[in-house]
Formats: C-alpha cells, sequence, structure tokens
C-alpha cells in the first residue's frame, strides 16, 4: 500500500480548533515535512489549494501557499518522492496548468503529478470573478472532464485542437512535454458523479474516510469506485484519507482528540457550513455534504485514526485489506513530529508497509 502525506500548505493544517497546534504554512515548514517523509520511505506529497480561508478566532485556512510554486520549490530539494500540485481548474487554464506541471516534471523527472480541483464554495473564486454561477454545481465535472482531456492530448503528442463546452485549443502547442510521457492525474471525487468522472480520466481517486478509529467504513465507496472503474475499463484505484492521532497510548492519544473537540472554532465551522448548504442538489455523498457534517467537522469530517502506536498501524493494515485501495494519505496534528513518529514508530509495525521499510 502507498503512502503520502497531505502538505500542510494553509494554516494550522486540518484541525479547525483552538487548542490544536497553530502555525503559518511556510516553506521551510513544508520542507521539513516532505524531507522526513522521503526520509521514512513514502510514497509521495501532495499539496491542495485553497484560494479563502474559513476564517474565526483561529484565522483557519486565511493563511495559505500557492501549491504549484510550492511543489516546484520541493522538488528541487528532494530525490526520490513523488509530488502532486492541486490545479483550481476555475482558475488556471488547462494549457498554462499542464505547462507549469512540464515544469516541475524537469525539475523531478518522473515524480510530478496534479490534482484536479473542479471548485465547490463559491466565496473562493466569486471574490476573484471566476464563479460561474449555481450551474457550475451541476457541470464541474464536465468541465473537469474536458480540462484533463486538453492536459493529457499536450502531454501525449504536444498539441490540441480539443473544442467542446467549456474549453476550446486552436493548435495549441506544449513543448517540452513530459520526460517519461506521462504525469499522474488525482481526482477526489466523492459523488456518483464524481467517482465517474475519475475512473474516467484519473490515476487515482481519493476516499475520505468516515467516524473515528473505523477503518472499514470506507469500503462502500471503494466498491463504488470500483465498480466505476469496471465500467470504464481502467485501472483507478481508491486512496484514502485519515487523520492520524497517534501517542504512546490509547489513552494519551484520545485526551489529544477530546481536547482538540472541545475547542473547535465555531466561527470558522460556521463559515464552512455556509459553504456547503451553496449547492441545494449536492446528495449525501458529495465532497460539499461530507465535509459539513457536525460530529467530524472539527478536523473536515474525515476519517480519523486515534491510539497508540501500535493500534494505529493495525488500523492502517486493516485499511490496505479493503478491495479497491491502492494507498492513503495522511494529515497529523502536528506535521513535523508527526511524520517523525510516523516513520520511526507506526510504519515499522505495518504488515503492508514489510516490503518497502522506512529509511532514517
Amino acid at each position: 500500500m502507498d503512502i503520502g502525506v497531505f502538505l500542510p500548505i494553509g494554516n494550522n493544517g486540518w484541525l479547525i480548533s483552538k487548542s490544536s497546534p497553530q502555525y503559518m504554512p511556510t516553506f521551510e515548514l513544508n520542507k521539513a515535512v516532505v524531507q522526513r517523509a522521503e526520509a521514512h520511505g513514502l510514497d509521495f506529497a501532495l499539496s491542495m489549494i485553497k484560494l479563502r480561508g474559513f476564517g474565526g478566532e483561529t484565522e483557519f485556512w486565511d493563511h495559505c501557499l500557492e501549491s504549484f510554486t510550492l511543489t516546484a520549490a520541493l522538488a528541487a530539494v528532494t530525490e526520490r518522492i513523488g509530488l502532486y500540485a492541486s490545479v483550481p481548474v476555475l482558475a488556471l487554464p488547462p494549457a498554462i496548468a499542464a505547462r507549469m506541471a512540464v515544469t516541475v516534471d524537469a525539475i523531478a523527472p518522473g515524480r510530478a503529478g496534479v490534482n484536479i480541483v473542479t471548485g465547490w464554495a463559491p466565496a473562493e473564486y466569486a471574490q476573484m470573478g471566476l464563479w460561474p454561477g449555481e450551474e457550475h454545481f451541476a457541470n464541474r465535472y464536465a468541465r473537469a472532464a474536458e480540462y484533463v482531456t486538453v492536459l493529457r492530448q499536450l502531454w501525449r503528442t504536444g498539441t490540441s485542437d480539443f473544442s467542446g463546452d467549456f474549453y476550446t485549443m486552436d493548435g495549441c502547442v506544449l513543448s517540452p512535454r513530459p520526460a517519461g510521457g506521462h504525469i499522474g492525474v488525482l481526482a477526489a471525487g466523492q459523488s456518483g458523479t464524481g467517482m465517474r468522472f475519475a475512473a474516467e480520466h484519473a490515476d487515482g481517486n481519493f476516499i475520505l474516510g468516515s467516524g473515528v478509529n473505523t477503518p472499514l467504513a470506507l469500503s462502500g465507496a471503494t466498491g463504488a469506485l470500483a465498480a466505476h472503474a469496471r465500467a470504464s475499463g481502467r485501472d483507478v484505484g481508491a486512496y484514502a484519507l485519515f487523520m492520524i492521532i497517534a501517542d504512546g497510548t490509547d489513552e494519551a492519544a484520545r485526551a489529544k482528540w477530546e481536547d482538540y473537540h472541545a475547542n473547535a472554532d465555531l466561527a470558522a465551522l460556521g463559515y464552512l457550513t455556509d459553504q456547503t448548504a451553496a449547492d441545494q442538489d449536492a446528495d449525501g455523498s458529495s465532497t460539499a455534504r461530507t465535509v459539513a457534517l457536525p460530529e467530524g467537522a472539527v478536523n473536515l469530517n474525515m476519517g480519523t485514526l486515534v491510539g497508540s502506536w501500535e493500534n494505529v498501524a493495525a488500523m492502517l493494515d486493516q485499511v490496505a485489506g479493503v478491495p479497491g485501495v491502492k494507498g492513503v494519505i495522511l494529515v497529523f496534528d502536528e506535521f513535523v513530529t508527526g511524520v517523525e513518529n510516523f516513520g520511526t514508530r507506526v510504519q515499522p509495525l505495518m504488515r503492508s508497509r514489510a516490503s518497502r521499510p522506512g529509511r532514517t
């Protein structure tokens, strides 16, 4: 099972809490995280894109770096780890994104990838005059499908004359092309429409785990993705997203988790609720609905593994056994210590990583 780390490109990581570690998203922080991840044999790192934060007392995600430029910088200070930049399709024309990805590939041949972000929070894009209107909720994956088609045409052949409903290329050219001829594409669709898009156009799709210490709860979502992949005739695996709250004992880890919940930044969570409610037709499995559920929103409702080093390792091994799972992408409450503890205390206990021991 591949393991990746979701880089802290936004302030305070993924905990919307007044008692969680508070920090700014500096290059030095992200460099330290990705270099430690590489040293411990992790397979990839990914940086999100967030263009407007949630506010509140913690100013959650009000301070964010840009994904492509950060990825390019990290490419220059790493040697083996895969690096994915997130592409906001509403803000970057596909031909520009294709060239930016090739530039990262030139710095780190064979290690560059992109994560497609269709955009579900209107305020992020309306502030720049880029929000297409409510129709975007219904057609965002159709737009993304055209976007990825243009990317792949340019990477594969160096030219594109694609003509669609959202993008039109007129003898568009790209050179140089990727050194290895391929740049990986990830997506994060949670609805049926999103998963069909991933199955038809991406190489992998992020699946949001759910609940606390319920590693098998994602099996329904991975099964749905696998069904869409079979229908498309493509090999598209699931990458499960989990937050790790680990310590020497279950009790110590649980105490941290309960403290984060007790000190939730309610104002920031209120902004999140408002944005996720904008899409009136979203179903319960969509990204907007999934992150807004109140019982887990303190960490965007992602699946959370709380416990001792041994128990977290055992739960990750359970995830590895779920059919269709190709990997996990992890976030931590404190990233530098979290990656270091994962590499030295958790990963060595995982059966699913026995063939790829961490390096120190």
